[in-house]
């Protein structure tokens, strides 16, 4: 039923302001709308709402992520704007943080402003 309709993604922030320089500054998202509730952006067709709120405590696992084509670009480039990536205890990662998946697949993690947990793959 739902398979025929467009998805909707949601996050949190306590402070609008800085989530919006984040997505909008340092990951590229366009804004769509910043209303009183929400700022509501593009992520290449998929609407990516970011609700404001008073309080909330991020998940400890990942909220949203990119299937990009060449990550250890990608994770240069959000390095070279202070974007700093996760280290878990007993995952091997390598020297940017990237953890090769048994499927084959490379996975970076960072969080933004308020510390939802981002991730971006290369397949």
């Amino acid at each position: 039923m739902l398979g025929i309709h467009e998805l909707v993604a949601f996050v949190a922030t306590r402070d609008a302001a800085r989530a919006r320089a984040f997505y909008e500054g340092v990951l590229g998202l366009s804004v769509v709308e910043d209303s009183a509730f929400a700022l509501v952006l593009n992520a290449r067709g998929t609407t990516l709402r970011i609700q404001k709120v008073g309080e909330f405590h991020p998940h400890p696992f990942t909220a949203l992520g990119w299937q990009v084509p060449r990550i250890d670009e990608v994770v240069d480039q959000l390095a070279q704007k202070n974007v700093a990536f996760e280290r878990f205890p007993g995952v091997d990662q390598d020297a940017r943080g990237i953890w090769r998946s048994p499927s084959g697949a490379r996975v970076a993690w960072f969080k933004d402003p308020d510390g939802n947990m981002l991730s971006v793959t290369q397949l």
